[in-house]
């Protein structure tokens, strides 16, 4: 098995409430992801923007987790993004892991944005979810997660977090410390997906898309601009940082409620 995986983000402004342009943009950068990396990782709700309106967006048909399956099969890779769900009654924000083989595990946004009255379309998630890239264990999350440090604490199950996000510019700075401050103190690698643009509720997202390592420092970064970002990440790297550094054998126990 080798040790490394290479992750290309895809940063990018996001058609308001048209699924068909979003798919079609992102099918045409597809082509220009180098065949090196495993993974692919889309904003969140990179289908439709962070739209409220789910009733007349919401994709119940499945056309965006198709074309997830569809990308992953034909590039070889995985797949990750976030897309506005219905099911069984109910609306999510749902972050899915599409595999070369036909595989999906999907996450759930637990921390619903509250400024932005997500709580009162969706329905939250309800557990954490880590899945399998190589050597990586992989914490997937989303957004105002990110704000929450006590739902993404390491408990020695996973070595990377990922975070799809619509982080708006006004709290850019929030995003770039939080970020960094998640990778420290959990020792893990940090992958922050953020789009960038205005969106149909005139929110500004200047991106700042970006890799980080345990220590803080920051691998690989993405500006203001839409861009393609690619970067490596070593198994070997976190394990020898955790044996010198053992921070973790004197973490606080608790439980989840």
């Amino acid at each position: 098995m080798k040790n490394t995986i290479t992750v290309a983000i895809v940063q990018s402004a996001l058609y308001w409430e048209d699924i068909d342009k979003n798919l079609s943009q992102f099918e045409d950068m597809m082509d220009k992801i180098p065949k090196s990396a495993d993974l692919v990782v889309f904003p969140e709700t990179f289908s439709t923007g962070f739209t409220m309106n789910v009733a007349s967006i919401g994709d119940s048909s499945g056309k965006t987790l198709a074309w997830m399956h569809r990308m992953a099969e034909e590039h070889k890779k995985f797949i990750a993004g976030s897309c506005i769900i219905q099911e069984n009654g109910n609306y999510h924000n749902r972050l899915f892991w599409a595999t070369p083989e036909g595989e999906v595990e999907y996450y759930d946004k637990r921390h619903l944005f509250r400024v932005g009255r997500e709580q009162e379309q969706f329905t939250s998630g309800d557990r954490r979810v880590i899945t399998d890239l190589g050597p990586f264990r992989i914490l997937l999350q989303i957004c105002y997660d990110l704000r929450f440090p006590v739902f993404s604490r390491n408990r020695g199950d996973y070595d990377a977090i990922l975070y799809v996000a619509n982080w708006p510019a006004v709290r850019q700075h929030v995003w770039d410390t939080l970020l960094t401050a998640r990778a420290m103190e959990n020792q893990a690698y940090v992958i922050g997906v953020n789009r960038t643009g205005m969106d149909g509720e005139g929110v500004e997202h200047t991106g700042g898309s970006c890799v980080i390592a345990p220590t803080g420092i920051i691998k690989a970064r993405l500006n203001h601009q839409p861009g393609l970002l690619v970067s490596s990440l070593d198994i070997q790297e976190i394990r020898a940082f955790r044996s010198k550094f053992p921070a973790s054998e004197d973490a606080d126990d608790f439980q989840l409620l």
